[in-house]
């Protein structure tokens, strides 16, 4: 018997209805044929992107800009990493799901990947662990739409160390029909100056690699993952690069207490 794992967030992270969502994906690409100056950035092949998990009204943008490039590489397989949220994971808990359920279908899992990738890394099933959490299943309806055909593997992960997801990330990346989704957002309720002064750490320490940055002077949810997909890069000469940043202030208008979203490319 297949186990699959159901949507858990549709009608409250995304619409519910797949029409809706392809609208708004189109209008995003609309914007973002209109306002991208350097269109070379389309071409990019990356091995990794870096996107926000918030509800898409307010970080669906910023995703969407990542998960377009993204698109265009048509990988194999994509590995999805994201922080828990609501259940306490100690270490890294991988999804062993056939199958994942998302409004333009199911996205199938790649169970036997990781199965060999179990025989390496020690990995659990915190099972409880996958079935609500958004920063990972934000994420799959946009590899759904762009890759359609493609299998994941979805890593969460709690109180585990950056290095050891790092070790993860290298090894995976080592096969060239991977990539890896990183999932977090950035610093959370502040006001919208003390918020951009904050994101900006990350954001340079993501740019220019600066391990020491991103460790210490970074706010971001999905810190463990971001830093782990720096090292990554830096151990493997890899290029990074930031596509976008905003707040939900930008989007609603309230800058007294905002969430910060990025994202980027790593190639």
């Amino acid at each position: 018997m297949e186990l699959i794992r159901p949507a858990g967030n549709n009608g409250k992270f995304y619409p519910d209805d797949p029409e809706m969502i392809k609208k708004m994906i189109i209008h995003w690409n609309e914007l973002l044929d209109e306002n991208v100056k350097d269109k070379s950035v389309f071409n990019i092949k990356p091995k990794a992107i870096v996107a926000p998990h918030a509800g898409y009204v307010y970080s669906g943008f910023t995703a969407n800009y990542a998960h377009r490039i993204l698109g265009s590489r048509k990988p194999k397989r994509i590995i999805v990493a994201g922080p828990s949220h609501h259940v306490y994971v100690r270490g890294i808990s991988a999804g062993y799901f056939d199958a994942y359920e998302t409004p333009f279908g199911l996205l199938q899992g790649d169970t036997a990947y990781l199965k060999a990738l179990s025989q390496v890394f020690n990995f659990i099933f915190e099972e409880e662990a996958h079935y609500l959490e958004h920063s990972t299943e934000t994420q799959f309806l946009f590899i759904k739409y762009y890759n359609p055909d493609v299998k994941i593997v979805e890593l969460i992960y709690g109180n585990t160390d950056y290095l050891e997801l790092a070790d993860i990330f290298e090894y995976i990346l080592r096969d060239k029909d991977n990539a890896i989704v990183i999932s977090t957002d950035l610093s959370h309720f502040h006001n919208q100056l003390t918020a951009n002064e904050i994101d900006n750490n990350c954001l340079v320490a993501f740019e220019y690699k600066n391990l020491e940055l991103g460790l210490d002077k970074c706010e971001a949810c999905g810190k463990i993952g971001l830093n782990a997909i720096i090292k990554t890069a830096t151990d493997l000469y890899l290029e990074t690069k930031v596509l976008d940043y905003r707040t939900s202030g930008d989007v609603t208008g309230d800058t007294a207490r905002v969430v910060g979203y990025m994202s980027g490319v790593v190639y």
